[in-house]
C-alpha cells in the first residue's frame, strides 16, 4: 500500500490559550464535504514545517507560525497509507481564505465533536480536547 506523508496545521486563535482551532470542509475529491485540519502532501526536500507554511499559503492564503508537533497519526484509508504530521500554528499574518475549501469553522471546545471529521483526522480530537481542557 502507497504510504502519503502530509502535515497538517491545527490553527488556534491563541496559541497561548487556546481556546479556537480551525476546521476546514474538503471541497473536491473522494473525501469531499469531510471535515480536516488543512494541510498536504510533503514535496520532496521540504521540512514538515516548510511543507506546511507553503500548503497553508496555497490553501487558505496566510502565514502561519508553525508551533509544536501534537501528534503523529498514522491512518489506513482503503487506497493509501496516511503518515500526518500535526502542528499546533497561528496567523502570523494576513486573514484566512477558503481557495480550495468549500467550509471552515472556527471550533470551540465543545464543538469539537460538532463536524464530520474524516477518520484520520478524528483521531487527533482526544488530544486537542486535552490541550484546549486548560482553556474553557
Amino acid at each position: 500500500m502507497k504510504t502519503v506523508n502530509v502535515v497538517a496545521a491545527i490553527i488556534c486563535d491563541d496559541y497561548e490559550k487556546k481556546t479556537r482551532i480551525f476546521a476546514t470542509q474538503r471541497g473536491y475529491g473522494e473525501y469531499k464535504d469531510g471535515w480536516e485540519f488543512p494541510g498536504g502532501k510533503i514535496e520532496e526536500g521540504e521540512s514538515p514545517e516548510q511543507a506546511l507554511v507553503r500548503e497553508i499559503r496555497e490553501e487558505l492564503g496566510t502565514e502561519i507560525a508553525v508551533h509544536d508537533l501534537i501528534d503523529v497519526i498514522d491512518y489506513d484509508y482503503d487506497s493509501f497509507h496516511l503518515h500526518m504530521n500535526c502542528y499546533f500554528a497561528s496567523v502570523l499574518k494576513g486573514e484566512l481564505q477558503l481557495l480550495e475549501h468549500e467550509a471552515a469553522k472556527w471550533l470551540e471546545y465543545g464543538d469539537l465533536e460538532s463536524v464530520d471529521w474524516l477518520p484520520a483526522d478524528q483521531l487527533l480530537i482526544p488530544k486537542l480536547q486535552e490541550a484546549m481542557a486548560g482553556s474553557h
